[in-house]
Formats: structure tokens, C-alpha cells, sequence
């Protein structure tokens, strides 16, 4: 988290910063990992601004840290910001005006940057080790861990060349003002920096590797960034920002300084921020557990800001219609997954039902329930049989990978299904009188007649108004019997969809294999 010692923060005022005109915002991640929710949510936030004010929305990636740096999460970020529909109008894959867009690509224009600013008196060489500067901290008798003291600021032209004569290689400090730094933050308010509270900060390792306090603000100047719109843990960075800009602008490389807006931190379990290596994190995995887009969205859209009071479904047009970063609160958000999963239950609701299908396939033939993974692969029959049931489930998920459990008995042939342990205890003792007399009633049906209300009909008739079962009692059996789950799409259409050859046999089977199942 963001080093808050020495910051002076006041509450966010009515009268908000106001924004530039042609907003451009940017999204720039490190591929270091899987996407996360929170790198998403920035996304998010940025894409909107942009889309609320007809601004721009540029995508970079910030990969000069080769140790950490993968292809894979960079392609893996392409995938989530692709399978979210947040589009980008200039940067990867893109083009645009001011690329390249990939740091690691950008290492030219870093070098004649630092070397401008170094010509102009607003960076120095610094030879200082961290142990020196650790010892010099204790011998002036402050904390070791106290931080770098300006020594090489003054250091004349004789001093360097000894050190580079012991072969010591320089990095180049920025050269902090002795002033307070105050900006006001889009969502924070007033927050002021004491002078002296940042030291002069290293922008370019002594082997020559450009850091983020460099590349991150050169950027931001080239490609006209005026809206910074970041997390909450950069905060302690941005007086460097605004001081590094300054000098930017003197140098001519920015034109004006952008405002800043710092987003709350995501907040997981046990009031800790939610880390990398928490599982709700992980936003692929929210993906194979079946949330769709707009679910996922509009719930992270809620980790800051809200749309409405008393309204927490909306779409991402909404959104956009609605959204002003200003809006968003200080205060932490917190991520809660079953607040997550009913958002996306209500967004599955109100898919049209052949969308709902499409989405479901993939996941019912990695789960083994279908032949093929998209709609147009799929056999006639497992279409016909998906069609019929998509009403009656739709309704039923709160994530497309519930599907598979809801459809599977409905698409598979088998004459038996070993009931879950949950759907053991609806067969109390009186499933085997239940089942019996069920079995006997339906096969009277014929069947050009095993729809859905001769059979309600039928059971309701035989187990309830004639045997005097309860309806838990006397529908329970037969529903395991179908399914072998103890929640499943509704009975009478399901025995339907089955027909009445497969239906006969699960129950015969079920009433055959109850002595095991009862113990």
C-alpha cells in the first residue's frame, strides 16, 4: 500500500477538478501474471471516462522489466481486454500516432530523455551504493532504512571521475524541489506531499535500464495522456510524476500536466487488500466458473462507484452514459463473490435464449455433455434438446458452468444415474413406495402422450390426491431419478425432453439400486 506518513489528504469537495477537454486516458499494465480484477477495474474505469466524454483510450503495455516480463501474460491480457469487449483506440495492435506501445520498444527515446534531463541541471549522476547510503543515514543518526540523502547531488567533475575510475557506473537521480507538492485528485480531494518527503528519486539503473519513474511519465507526455487514472497503491509516486512533468514541460517533451485521479484499493478477505495470489483475483478463473461478460463488469463497475442509489444492474451502455470518474468513492471496495455471482445470474437472465446457448456450449463440451464445442457443431439432437431446455434453465443459473449439471441428464442416454450425495436424502423411506407407484401409473401413458401436462397430471393424481404424499415426498424420488441431482430444471418438462423409454428405465433403476443407496 501507498506510503501515507507524510500525505495530507482532504475530503473530495462538490467542486470537482475539472476535466481537460479531449479527455485521453490510457491503460498501461505490466505482463507480469494473469490478469487481475483489480487490473481490470482500472481498465474498466479508463474505457468508460473515455467512452462518457468521446475521448481517447490508448493501451500500452510497460514490459522493461525482462525478469518479470512474460508473452504469455501479455497475451494474456490482449485475451481478457478482448473476451470484456474493452476496446482501445490507440496503442497494441491498434497503431496509433506516438508508438511504438510497448516499453521495452521505446529504450531509444528513454536514453535521449534522461540524457536532456541531465543537461539541464533537473537530474545528476549518482555513484552512491545502497550500503553507503544505509551507513551515512546511521552516522547521521537516523533509521538506516531512512533513504537517500542528496550526497551526489553536488558532486564536482574530479569526485565522478575517481568514482568511475574504481569502476563504478552512475544511475541518474531526478532532483527533488524543496517545496510541498499539492495537487487536487479527481477522487481523493487536496492531497499535499511535505517538502522534504520524497527524496531524489533513481529514473535510470546503473547498467543503463530505464525504472518506471522514468518510462511511465515520458510516456504519459508523448502520447498526450491529461488523464491519470490509477490505483490507489501509486499514490506515494505521484509527487515524483508531477515533478518529473514540470521538467517535462520545460523541456518541451510535455505539453501540460495531466490530473490525476488514485481509485480505491480492492479489498479481499479478512480487510486485506486482495492480492495476486488471492483465487477471487483471478480473473480467468471467474471466466472458467462461468460469469460472463456483462456480469463480471458491472460488478466490478460497483468496487468504487455506483450508477444509481438502489440500482445495481446495469449495462455497460449505461454505464458509459452515467460514468464520471469524479463519481468514484475513496473509500475501499470490497470484493464478495456471491454478490458477484447474483449480479451475474441477473445479467444470464436477461440474455436473449439462443445467446445464452451459444455461451453455454463451450463450457457443456469442456464439461463432456455436448459433441462439440459452438452451437453450429452440435448433433440435431443435442440441439433440439438444448433449444427445449433453454427456458428452464436459464432461469435456474447463476454461472454458465452450472449448465453442464442442469442439461447433462437431459442429453445423456443412460438408463441409470447414480444419484449426488446431497440428492440421497430426498430418498427417505417411502421413495420405494413412491417409485413403484409411479412407475405403474406412467406406464399406462402412451407415448405420443408423455408431455409435460399429461404427466403432471398423472403424479399429481396417483401420488398425491390418491396416495396422500406431501409434493417434496412424492415428486422427490422421481426427480432424482431424472437427474440424480437434488436441484434440477423442472421435472415434468425435463421427463419430456428425456422421453418416456429413458424416463421408464431411470426409474426402474433407481428402485432397483435404492437398497444400496438407503443402506
Amino acid at each position: 500500500m501507498a506510503d501515507t506518513a507524510n500525505i495530507t489528504t482532504t475530503e473530495p469537495s462538490t467542486d470537482k477538478p475539472a476535466l481537460p477537454q479531449n479527455v485521453r486516458v490510457r491503460f498501461c499494465p505490466s505482463p507480469t501474471g494473469i490478469p487481475h480484477v483489480g487490473m481490470v477495474r482500472t481498465a474498466l474505469f479508463n474505457w468508460a471516462e473515455a467512452r462518457h466524454t468521446d475521448g481517447t483510450f490508448v493501451f500500452r503495455i510497460e514490459d522493461t522489466d525482462a525478469q518479470r516480463d512474460s508473452e504469455e501474460s501479455f497475451n494474456q491480457i490482449i485475451d481478457a481486454l478482448t473476451w470484456l469487449g474493452i476496446d482501445w483506440d490507440e496503442g497494441i495492435n491498434v497503431g496509433g500516432p506516438d508508438g511504438p506501445y510497448r516499453q521495452s520498444e521505446r529504450g531509444e527515446i528513454y536514453q535521449k530523455v534522461a540524457q536532456q534531463l541531465l543537461d539541464a541541471g533537473y537530474a545528476y549522476e549518482s555513484f552512491s551504493t545502497p550500503e553507503e547510503i544505509a551507513e551515512r543515514n546511521v552516522a547521521a543518526g537516523r533509521p538506516k532504512e531512512f533513504g537517500y540523502d542528496g550526497y551526489d547531488r553536488n558532486l564536482t567533475e574530479e569526485q565522478k571521475e575517481a568514482f568511475r575510475k574504481e569502476g563504478r557506473l552512475p544511475a541518474i537521480r531526478i532532483k527533488m524541489p524543496d517545496e510541498d507538492i499539492v495537487f487536487d485528485d479527481l477522487i481523493r480531494g487536496r492531497i499535499e506531499f511535505k517538502a522534504g518527503s520524497v527524496p531524489d528519486y533513481v529514473i535510470v539503473r546503473p547498467n543503463g535500464d530505464p525504472l518506471y519513474t522514468l518510462t511511465n511519465p515520458v510516456d504519459d507526455a508523448m502520447m498526450r495522456i491529461n488523464v491519470v487514472l490509477r490505483g490507489e497503491d501509486l499514490l506515494s509516486s505521484t509527487p515524483r510524476q508531477i515533478v518529473l512533468y514540470r521538467y517535462l514541460m520545460d523541456l518541451g517533451v510535455a505539453k501540460e500536466m495531466p490530473v490525476f485521479g488514485h481509485m480505491p484499493y480492492v479489498m479481499g478477505q479478512g480487510n486485506k487488500k486482495l492480492s495476486k495470489r488471492d483465487p477471487e483475483s483471478n480473473l480467468f478463473l471467474h471466466r472458467d466458473h462461468g460469469f460472463i461478460k456483462e456480469g463480471l463488469l458491472n460488478y466490478l463497475a460497483l468496487l468504487g462507484w455506483s450508477i444509481a442509489p438502489d440500482n445495481d444492474i446495469f449495462s455497460m451502455d449505461e454505464m458509459v452514459k452515467a460514468f464520471d470518474v469524479r463519481d468514484v468513492k475513496a473509500n475501499p471496495g470490497r470484493f464478495d463473490i456471491d454478490k458477484a455471482i447474483a449480479i451475474n445470474a441477473e445479467h444470464i437472465r436477461m440474455l436473449e435464449p439462443q445467446d445464452f446457448l451459444n455461451r453455454s456450449v463451450p463450457y457443456l463440451f469442456r464439461d463432456g455433455v455436448v459433441s462439440a464445442a459452438t452451437w453450429d457443431e452440435l448433433t440435431d439432437r443435442e440441439r433440439e434438446v438444448l433449444t427445449a431446455s433453454a427456458e428452464l434453465v436459464q432461469t435456474r443459473v447463476r454461472l454458465l458452468g452450472e449448465v453442464s449439471g442442469m442439461v447433462g441428464s437431459l442429453l445423456s442416454d443412460a438408463e441409470y444415474i447414480a444419484p449426488e450425495d446431497d440428492a440421497k436424502k430426498q430418498l427417505k423411506a417411502t421413495a420405494g413406495e413412491v417409485l413403484t407407484a409411479a412407475i405403474a401409473a406412467l406406464d399406462a401413458v402412451p407415448e405420443d402422450q408423455w408431455l409435460t401436462d399429461n404427466l403432471h397430471e398423472t403424479l399429481n393424481k396417483t401420488l398425491i390426491e390418491e396416495a396422500g404424499y406431501k409434493p417434496r415426498l412424492a415428486f422427490g424420488p422421481i426427480r432424482v431419478a431424472m437427474s440424480g441431482r437434488r436441484v434440477s430444471p423442472p421435472l415434468f418438462e425435463s421427463m419430456e425432453i428425456i422421453g418416456k423409454p429413458v424416463s421408464m428405465a431411470r426409474l426402474k433403476n433407481l428402485l432397483e439400486h435404492l437398497p444400496e443407496i438407503q443402506g
